[in-house]
């Protein structure tokens, strides 16, 4: 077992504790830790090496300049953790994304009576945003996480640190701001199954709406993003008109539902292809219904039922 092993759990156990989760998270003498930087420890040691050249060459004024910068560098210890102390960091939010696209996490700094200055916040080893928050201010950035597969994503903790004002030192903490984002499946262009209304199962059984259209052509439209890119109007791109879709009609007219259970594959590829015909009904104006075992959404159709859908799809065997 390596000392990083070991030493890692017994840290985040420790950490836990002293600064549990919280959406909304003080910085004071309990949680903030203060060492020397890389500029800092040089510093320190050049001190080191004055000092003993004033003792072995007896001179006063070496001795002097040692305890002076010795002086500057305690004062600045001071000055390094009050630039952190007092400063309160909120979660402000994320707002869902797909499985391959980066989640946004908004995190909120608020000051009370002073201002602080370069801070600088991240997810390691993502690089650090620098920040200044005005006195009695509030400052809003987001931060970012790759949502690599459905359900919620919950980052690490946040990193908070400063070297302010002379990067002898650096101040810093660890914070968990009980955030999560929610990722829907990654849609996936493919052969649906479509299961009909109550009563009509038999009837509508192997009716197929397929990705590059089983219905008449109906026309070009404007590329949207998820669509699939075997429906690319590619002359129509070579002649400068952008990038167009081939439209198809759908099975207008009869009850759609979504089953999860008709169709074949691994739960997540068929989640996939489910999540693209949410979109793709979505965008074309068309009411749907969504089949999951223990859910069933009504038919309906427009934004409010979009968002119920995929959260449906992106909550699917989870146990929150």
């Amino acid at each position: 077992m390596s000392l990083a092993s070991w030493y890692r759990p017994r840290w985040l156990r420790w950490l836990q504790r002293r600064i549990p989760p919280s959406s909304s998270v003080l910085l004071d003498q309990r949680r903030i830790f203060i060492i020397p930087s890389r500029t800092g420890a040089a510093f320190g040691g050049a001190l080191l090496l004055r000092l003993l050249a004033g003792i072995n060459y007896q001179n006063s004024l070496a001795y002097g300049l040692t305890f002076f910068l010795l002086a500057v560098f305690v004062v600045a210890i001071l000055h390094t953790y009050r630039n952190l102390a007092g400063l309160t960091l909120q979660a402000a939010g994320s707002t869902p994304v797909f499985v391959g696209e980066q989640a946004g996490f908004r995190v909120r700094l608020l000051s009370s009576a002073r201002a602080h200055q370069a801070i600088a916040l991240n997810w390691p080893p993502a690089a650090a945003q620098l920040l200044d928050v005005p006195p009695q201010g509030v400052v809003e950035c987001e931060l970012s996480q790759p949502a690599v597969r459905r359900g919620w994503l919950r980052p690490p903790r946040l990193r908070v640190e400063t070297q302010f004002p002379l990067g002898l030192l650096m101040a810093w903490s660890w914070i968990d701001l009980d955030q999560a984002a929610l990722v829907y499946p990654q849609p996936v262009s493919g052969s649906l199954p479509l299961s009909a209304g109550s009563g009509q199962e038999q009837e509508e059984e192997g009716a197929r709406a397929r990705g590059h259209g089983a219905d008449d052509f109906q026309g070009l439209r404007s590329f949207q993003p998820g669509d699939a890119q075997t429906r690319l109007h590619w002359k129509a791109y070579s002649r400068g008109q952008g990038l167009l879709v081939k439209d198809f009609v759908s099975l207008a007219g009869r009850e759609q539902w979504l089953d999860l259970q008709a169709l074949d594959g691994d739960v997540e590829a068929r989640l996939s292809l489910l999540c693209y015909w949410v979109l793709q009904f979505f965008q074309q104006q068309q009411p749907f219904g969504l089949r999951l075992p223990g859910r069933e959404i009504a038919i309906d159709c427009g934004g409010e039922h979009r968002e119920a859908g995929l959260q449906a799809l992106a909550r699917y065997g989870l146990a929150i």
